[in-house]
């Protein structure tokens, strides 16, 4: 039998299948660098039989909404999201990446009038390709991939 390497929680959110070396990214994602009050636990290149190997986030006493979990499944897309009550699993489930994001992002195109400061408009993109991911601006119709992606999320931070 193997020997757990981190602690089990007692009650919060344990998001695992985290692709290796994005559990950094997801952490800044949800705000956790400037919570104070929320135990985190994080397993960066773990070994995993499903993935090979994995990154997993422990978060006590907090559990997702679903803009943070929509923003999860556009960095990591083959996360679980595990949802622990009483050091028992209570629900599991796959991100879902969905189909249309709003607010989420800005785009890129210096043009787009989401970057226009005098416009108060949020970016709104359309999920054209998951595998790998590409989303496309509603305004201007700049495609975005999957690096970009991440990119935009921490430059947000």
């Amino acid at each position: 039998m193997e020997q757990m390497k981190i602690n089990r929680i007692r009650q919060g959110t344990v998001i695992d299948h985290i692709g290796a070396g994005k559990a950094l990214a997801v952490f800044h994602l949800l705000g956790l660098k400037n919570d104070q009050t929320t135990s985190v636990t994080m397993a960066i290149r773990v070994p995993s039989r499903r993935m090979r190997i994995k990154d997993i986030l422990k978060i006590e006493n907090r559990y997702l909404d679903p803009t943070e979990t929509a923003m999860i499944a556009l960095i990591a897309p083959q996360a679980t999201i595990n949802i622990i009550t009483n050091y028992t699993l209570e629900k599991k489930e796959r991100v879902k990446l969905p189909t249309h994001l709003e607010g989420l992002l800005r785009c890129e195109n210096p043009n787009c009038i989401t970057t226009a400061l005098r416009e108060p408009v949020q970016g709104k993109f359309t999920v054209i390709g998951d595998s790998p991911l590409r989303i496309q601006c509603d305004y201007c119709l700049t495609i975005i991939a999957t690096e970009e992606v991440e990119r935009l999320f921490l430059r947000k931070i």
